[in-house]
């Protein structure tokens, strides 16, 4: 008999929910998830929520109203705020992956400042933008 038939085969078990939830992403993880997300969010909404407000405002000084007064609804703001968090964040996440593909930053320790960059970047930029969306100024 062969030596491999007495040795018992190693058992591979699947995670389970509790380790998935306890499980801790590293930063370069959750930029890459969010990245995905972000873009998955904006190619979804481009057909329902991008391209029909656009359509509005070129169409006539009266439908360019129509979609000043939709926009004024808080509700309509925070989507538009969403949207917005989705474009900064892959923009700046897609500039980010660039440069890894051009092998620039691919230690450890790059890619994690890099990730950080990334989402203080893009929450910057979206704090910014959402202060002129609301009329702070």
């Amino acid at each position: 008999m062969s030596d491999s038939a007495s040795k018992p085969r190693p058992q591979f078990r699947n995670l389970s929910i509790p380790q998935i939830l306890s499980y801790r992403l590293p930063l370069a993880g959750k930029s890459s998830i969010l990245h995905r997300a972000s873009g998955a969010l904006l190619f979804l909404c481009l057909p329902l929520v991008i391209l029909p407000l656009f359509a509005l405002s070129v169409t006539s000084p009266d439908s360019f109203a129509a979609m000043k007064a939709y926009t004024a609804n808080p509700a309509c703001k925070v989507v538009l705020l969403v949207l917005l968090w989705g474009y900064l964040h892959h923009f700046c996440a897609g500039i980010r992956y660039l440069t890894l593909d051009l092998h620039i930053g691919n230690d450890k320790i790059t890619a994690q400042k890099s990730a950080g960059i990334v989402f203080g970047v893009s929450l910057a930029l979206t704090i910014v933008f959402g202060l002129k969306l609301f009329g702070a100024w």
